[in-house]
């Protein structure tokens, strides 16, 4: 003759075995695949002079100056905030001859998380004008991280 379970003992073993089935139903993996972000650009110009900015690793920086007297930029750490290109925009049609009219774009590409100085020099501001002392560097430091 066979021995039957107590009824009671079903419940309690049911109540048990429950929760760990549940539990094993709900641990299984769940891939979600999303859409690759967008690159971050950071564009300084000009007004961002001897500040100090913030950039993400992987985050395009670029600069644009407004005068061909610039320099292109240069990186104090290449290894954090490397130079990717730069660019010089003639003057437009509108331009007089010397002015330094137009633009010079330099892109970096933060690599890696710290520290370095963007700088850029120029010693003329015209036509046959020197820049004064304030005027012949570009300075901005880039915390990258």
């Amino acid at each position: 003759m066979a021995h039957l379970a107590h009824p009671r003992h079903l419940l309690i073993g049911l109540a048990l075995a429950l929760p760990l089935a549940l539990t094993a139903c709900g641990s299984s993996t769940q891939h979600v695949s999303t859409p690759a972000s967008t690159p971050v650009v950071l564009s300084l110009d000009d007004n961002a002079d001897h500040s100090t900015v913030h950039a993400a690793v992987g985050a395009t920086v670029q600069v644009t100056l407004h005068s061909t007297f610039w320099s292109p930029l240069t990186s104090s750490a290449p290894q954090v905030l490397a130079p990717t290109g730069a660019t010089t925009a003639p003057a437009p049609a509108s331009c007089h001859p010397g002015g330094g009219c137009g633009t010079v774009l330099t892109t970096f590409q933060a690599r890696t998380a710290g520290s370095a100085q963007l700088t850029a020099t120029r010693t003329s501001c015209g036509e046959a004008k020197p820049c004064a002392p304030g005027q012949q560097s570009y300075t901005v430091t880039v915390q990258v991280g």
